[in-house]
């Protein structure tokens, strides 16, 4: 069981503070109430091993968390009875103890989206939308929505993975074989070069120059790339390749454009809908600036405009706010953008390959082109 720190005064007056076991805060202030304190405050602390702070979930939890609740909401099952389940059937190390937190919040008397605000573990967007289906009774339909939000943002990250998968499996290959020839195979053949005392071609030359280069510098070099990689794994930095530019672009809009649609069917107003979207984007000041303008009254394809949004994109939002279906234009925004984004991208998987095929040949070409060129001159000298 949960253990909650409580303040308030004993029998004789005097402050007090401290922890105790219980299922939830109501049954807490019950034993403290026996034990004659009268509680002031009672709060869900962390045990007194003090277990690691609870991360923000990966989407895929997000998505198992939506759906499984909605669905045993609509078979009739009560709120804490439905996450009481979810957290004896739960494996995973990192959900399971947050089942458990929120459960005993719930069990204490807290809103639900509280106590999904509170454990820490889920994003904004998902318990704004539940305290708004709460509001409105609509829980299980926000939830899964909340869950086809967050299922659309998985699969765009997937798919953008997968169109990176092969020229990053060729490159690393690629690079894996030009290291090898470099650094063992060139070094050995440099010096039966050496004995010749000729002058070697500009081709051998400039291969001779780089085995040299990452002979002596090869380690430091792959030393910076690591750290390289450290550092931006622990900033959650990212390298954006140029040619993924205009397609992370109409990504990201998809992404946004969609998380705004559901925000405002969920009843959240459009600017603090706004400001929730503005975390699906690498940029966020933009649309915290577009929510602004549509609090000081601008309309909201003007603050498009202004942002830089393409013009078909504010033309759609345009005719949907005059129309009184912003909704539904944000939602065709989204997929027209997630469509132009996976053509980009299958156009470019499609391009990638024969471009990575022809490099590795081109360099490999070059390395024995610059190996063989001096051992034919020598069966020139040798007849």
């Amino acid at each position: 069981m949960p253990y909650f720190s409580y303040s308030g005064y004993d029998a004789k007056g005097k402050s007090t503070k401290g922890t105790i076991e219980a299922g939830s805060s109501m049954q807490a202030v019950d034993r403290l109430t026996e034990r004659g304190i009268v509680v002031v405050d009672v709060k869900l602390a962390e045990d007194k091993k003090g277990p690691a702070k609870i991360k923000l979930l990966p989407l895929e939890q997000h998505i198992f968390f939506c759906r499984s609740l909605a669905s045993y909401l609509k078979s009739g099952l009560p709120l804490a009875d439905s996450i009481r389940i979810m957290s004896k059937q739960a494996r995973d190390k990192t959900m399971k103890p947050v089942m458990e937190k929120i459960l005993a919040e719930v069990e204490g008397g807290r809103k639900f989206h509280t106590a999904l605000a509170e454990s820490g573990a889920f994003r904004e967007s998902l318990w704004r939308v539940a305290e708004s289906g709460e509001q409105s009774g609509t829980l299980i339909s926000v939830l899964n929505e909340a869950a086809d939000e967050f299922k659309l943002e998985d699969d765009l990250h997937r798919k953008i993975r997968g169109a990176m998968t092969y020229p990053i499996v060729m490159a690393v290959v690629g690079v894996g074989v030009v290291a090898f020839m470099l650094t063992y195979v060139v070094p050995k053949i440099s010096e039966l070069f050496e004995d010749m005392h000729q002058t070697l071609p500009l081709p051998t030359r400039i291969l001779i120059g780089m085995s040299d280069f990452l002979s002596n510098f090869g380690l430091w070099i792959l030393l910076a790339f690591l750290i390289l990689y450290l550092w931006m794994k622990k900033t959650g930095r990212s390298f954006n390749l140029p040619f993924m530019r205009g397609i992370r672009d109409q990504l990201t809009l998809a992404l946004v454009m969609s998380h705004l649609s559901t925000l405002l069917k969920s009843g959240i107003p459009l600017v603090q809908a706004l400001r929730m979207a503005s975390s699906m984007d690498t940029q966020k000041q933009r649309w915290i600036d577009a929510a602004e303008m549509v609090k000081a009254g601008h309309r909201f394809d003007k603050a498009l405009e202004k942002i830089g949004m393409p013009e078909e994109t504010v033309a759609v939002v345009r005719v949907g706010e005059m129309g009184g279906e912003l909704a539904e234009a944000l939602t065709n925004v989204s997929d027209q953008s997630r469509e132009i984004a996976q053509t980009r991208m299958e156009r470019l998987s499609t391009l990638m390959e024969p471009i990575m095929v022809l490099s590795l040949g081109v360099s490999v070409g070059f390395i024995v082109l610059a190996i063989l060129t001096p051992v034919f001159d020598l069966a020139g000298i040798v007849r």
